[in-house]
């Protein structure tokens, strides 16, 4: 039997389910169009998500085992529906596949980057690059006080590629030191755009533990710092 859940059963149900924090907002979910059902497959979505947020990992040693196109591709649409300044969408994603071309990359990193064998191992590494003037710009003119707001885009992007191939049992780590100049040669970004990180992709060897993190009260701060 099917009923409809108005604001009453909307927090009756979140406080059945142990959700009393999200009870409290359940005026923003009344819709009577929403049933019991979609209420709970809704719970195990957030549930899924901060699993991923929490259980991700930087990963540096891979599986010699191949990602198939069509995980790859689940993993570039969670880039395409990332958000971005007036959705200027400036990402480009370069997939770099070919053995030769990701020792050439190799060569690129920094004195003691700990991913520098995970360029190689990894069987894909995803270069992400950004449109300069784009993001943050208005009419040809930047609006914001940190100039090309390129970099906060990226990092969104960044955010969605690494916790959809979490979901999908890849594991990726974020890489910024390295020479930008060298390695964007070697993948001919053209002029106006600007290459930020790159991030090997493939199937986790081994995992590693959660780090220490703060406490919520420890960053959050109301009203004022």
């Amino acid at each position: 039997m099917q009923w409809h859940a108005g604001e009453r059963e909307i927090k009756s149900l979140f406080r059945a389910l142990d959700c009393e924090r999200i009870a409290s907002h359940a005026h923003v979910q009344a819709d009577p169009a929403v049933n019991g059902k979609e209420l709970l497959k809704r719970r195990d979505f957030m549930g899924d998500l901060m699993a991923a947020i929490k259980e991700r990992r930087s990963i540096r040693n891979f599986l010699d085992k191949e990602v198939p196109g069509e995980v790859l591709d689940q993993v570039l649409e969670a880039v395409r529906w990332s958000p971005s300044w007036a959705n200027t969408q400036c990402w480009e994603v370069i997939v770099v596949k070919d053995g030769e071309q990701k020792q050439r990359l190799q060569e690129t990193m920094g004195k003691g980057n700990p991913a520098t064998r995970s360029i190689v191992e990894a069987p894909l590494v995803l270069a992400l690059c950004g449109k300069k003037d784009s993001s943050g710009y208005y009419k040809g003119q930047v609006t914001t006080k940190f100039g090309d707001w390129l970099l906060f885009d990226l990092g969104i992007a960044a955010q969605s590629l690494c916790l959809a191939a979490h979901d999908l049992g890849l594991g990726t780590v974020i890489v910024g030191l390295f020479d930008h100049a060298k390695a964007m040669e070697i993948l001919k970004v053209p002029e106006g755009y600007e290459l930020v990180t790159l991030i090997p992709m493939g199937y986790p060897a081994k995992g590693s533990g959660a780090p220490k993190r703060r406490e919520i009260s420890e960053f959050t701060h109301w009203n004022q710092f």
